[in-house]
């Protein structure tokens, strides 16, 4: 086997575990990328090494390992891009006067990859890097409204609903309710339910067949901006989120297309 095809089938392998929905086994990933079995155990035993990918605590199958999601954060944030999406955040903080943000998901958190503070004094600092709950902040429960019902409650069993502030939400029914009504509207909310006295509103960034790659929100002080009145900026973010996704689609076109 030469070296690059050993590449390719590791790419395999984790772009198999990347797509699916609960842990690969071997045996699913011998069928799922048609490989021998052992193969398979011993690209997934390299990988694992190298903390490409780990097993599951639990059960038997593999999941993506913390190099493999370092990775793609470095991807995410290569500087090639980095001029447009900062650009564009930085238009919609100038408009609405609020803070602007972009957050992924990380694990059982998302963490925050971009953002333009408000000149405002006032304001809530979240600096780049920063991990955030996924059930009491806007772009965490918009990550969650995006998933089968299967894998949020998957994630869900490893997260602590911690009571942040007296309108976070704790009861499991009620988060799949305020869920549902974030997956009808594409609209995200956190009213005070991460910190006392900050709002926040977000949609989500979607690539060019529509699935979720980040959310885009703005979050401001309660006592200048109300969350009835940051819902009124709603087309502001959807036409910053629909550039900041065209740009992402271009991006990977770019990258698969041949040199000439």
């Amino acid at each position: 086997m030469t070296s690059q095809s050993r590449s390719i089938r590791a790419m395999t392998i984790l772009e198999a575990v990347a797509k699916a929905d609960q842990p690969m086994r071997a045996s699913d990933l011998v069928t799922a990328c048609k490989l021998p079995r052992a193969t398979v155990h011993r690209i997934c035993g390299l990988l694992g090494e190298r903390g490409y990918l780990r097993q599951q605590i639990g059960a038997s199958g593999y999941i993506l390992g913390p190099k493999i999601v370092d990775f793609a954060n470095l991807v995410l944030a290569n500087q090639t891009p980095n001029a447009l999406r900062h650009a564009v955040l930085e238009s919609v903080a100038q408009e609405i006067g609020e803070t602007c943000n972009i957050a992924i998901p990380d694990g059982a958190r998302m963490v925050y990859w971009d953002r333009v503070e408000t000149k405002w004094p006032l304001r809530h600092q979240l600096p780049i890097g920063a991990h955030v709950p996924l059930h009491c902040t806007a772009n965490g429960k918009l990550y969650l409204s995006t998933l089968t019902a299967e894998k949020r409650r998957r994630l869900l069993e490893n997260v602590d609903l911690e009571k942040l502030t007296p309108n976070t939400i704790t009861n499991e029914n009620d988060l799949d309710a305020a869920l549902a009504e974030i997956s009808q509207s594409g609209v995200s909310t956190d009213n005070e339910e991460f910190l006392e006295g900050m709002i926040a509103i977000a949609v989500p960034i979607t690539d060019s067949v529509g699935r979720f790659v980040a959310g885009l929100a703005i979050h401001a002080p309660v006592v200048r901006l109300e969350l009835k009145d940051a819902l009124g900026y709603i087309d502001v973010l959807r036409g910053a989120a629909s550039k900041l996704g065209s740009d992402i689609a271009e991006t990977s076109q770019d990258a698969a297309s041949p040199i000439r």
